[in-house]
């Protein structure tokens, strides 16, 4: 497959999204995560055990998950057979389905238990818009660290960082810090976006939502600047 060489200021777009969709979708779809779908199996059974809303939302997320990545990898394989670099029609895609997430939240929300199908279409479409993210990633980022899932990205910040202190050779020292310049600026951005998403939602509710399109909108921008909407990517 592909790759697109490493480019921070693309990764840091993906990764501020990724974490405010979680903790945005989190919020106001009552502990849905949209990006990180394995914490939908504890929340799920959380559900059940506290008669808690959205069961069926969190139950769902894996199969969308699975289903909207599968998609995603016969599109870019059938665009990148026809000559067509996939990166801009899969961003474009996500931010397609996070702007139709956003208009169902704020015109059916809040939820609270009286619309689930409204809260379950938001739910779903913001876990294919992320499906649409991890994919893209793993198939044409894969230089770049992980966007959505910060524990084996932090895991390896701190080896690399105890490494350092220890005082590893030269063959090893150059690998472990630039894996700390790539990495590092991935977790902060996340994490700027969980706490520009909990701002968000105490601000206003269901339409903080609006800032996931508007940021994916950007990375589109950014895309065409880096080059990559004409001929085919370089091999990495």
């Amino acid at each position: 497959m592909e790759q697109v060489p490493f480019n921070a200021r693309l990764a840091g777009l993906l990764g501020f999204n990724a974490g405010y969709v979680d903790t945005a979708g989190f919020l106001v779809l009552n502990g849905l995560f949209a990006a990180h779908v394995t914490g939908n199996f504890v929340t799920f059974g959380a559900a059940i055990a506290h008669g808690s809303l959205g069961a069926l939302t969190k139950l769902m997320a894996l199969p969308m998950f699975c289903v909207v990545v599968v998609l995603a990898r016969i599109a870019s394989v059938r665009l990148m057979r026809s000559g067509v670099v996939p990166v801009p029609a899969l961003v474009s895609a996500k931010c397609v389905l996070l702007f139709i997430a956003a208009v169902i939240a704020i015109s059916g929300g809040p939820f609270t238990g009286h619309n689930p199908w409204t809260e379950f279409s938001v739910g779903m479409t913001l876990v294919a818009a992320m499906a649409i993210q991890n994919a893209m990633q793993r198939m044409h980022f894969a230089s770049a660290p992980p966007s959505t899932l910060m524990t084996g990205t932090t895991t390896q910040v701190m080896i690399d960082v105890a490494d350092l202190i220890q005082g590893v050779q030269d063959e090893a020292r150059a690998p472990a810090l630039g894996r700390l310049r790539k990495m590092i600026p991935a977790i902060c951005a996340f994490a700027g976006g969980c706490a520009m998403a909990a701002v968000g939602f105490m601000a206003a509710r269901e339409w903080c939502l609006v800032v996931p399109p508007v940021v994916a909108v950007v990375t589109v921008v950014a895309v065409v600047r880096v080059g990559l909407t004409a001929g085919r990517v370089a091999g990495g």
